[in-house]
């Protein structure tokens, strides 16, 4: 008889001081940005400094949630803990707020013909392994 054995877990995030507040806003079912006080530019992914000036006034915002599709890849040979959701999108979302994000689409077959550059999207917030307690966002179809 063989050994039945579990499925393996999707590795979770691991905040550090630049990432906590970001993850904790999501594990509240909220997405926020950071944004530049001194060139008035918002960015992703976060860190203590503006990417584009490199100025250190920098201050968190809620985002809108929505945003549409720029550009994905489908991905038909994914690592073991990924394999149940085969063929899946390795997508990159423009945010209203004009950053982007990495992020994979939920909510419909992630084929050519249903992903549809430019669609507009709509963030929603999933545990990455059920019953495991950590959310990430992901982006739904409007």
């Amino acid at each position: 008889m063989t050994e039945q054995r579990p499925a393996p877990r999707k590795p979770v995030p691991s905040p550090n001081i630049e990432t906590q507040f970001y993850w904790d806003k999501v594990q509240e079912g909220e997405l926020w940005l950071q944004r530049c006080q001194d060139c008035d530019k918002p960015y992703f992914y976060p860190r203590f400094f503006c990417p584009r000036c490199l100025g250190t006034n920098v201050e968190w915002f809620k985002a809108s949630g929505r945003g549409r599709l720029h550009t994905y890849v489908i991905n038909h040979r994914p690592p073991p803990a990924f394999e149940a959701e085969a063929p899946y999108a390795l997508a990159v979302v423009e945010l209203e707020e004009g950053v982007r994000m990495m992020t994979n689409i939920h909510g419909i077959a992630n084929t050519p013909e249903n992903l549809v550059l430019e669609m507009p999207l709509r963030v929603v917030f999933e545990e990455l392994n059920p019953g495991g307690g950590v959310k990430v966002p992901y982006w739904v179809p409007t």
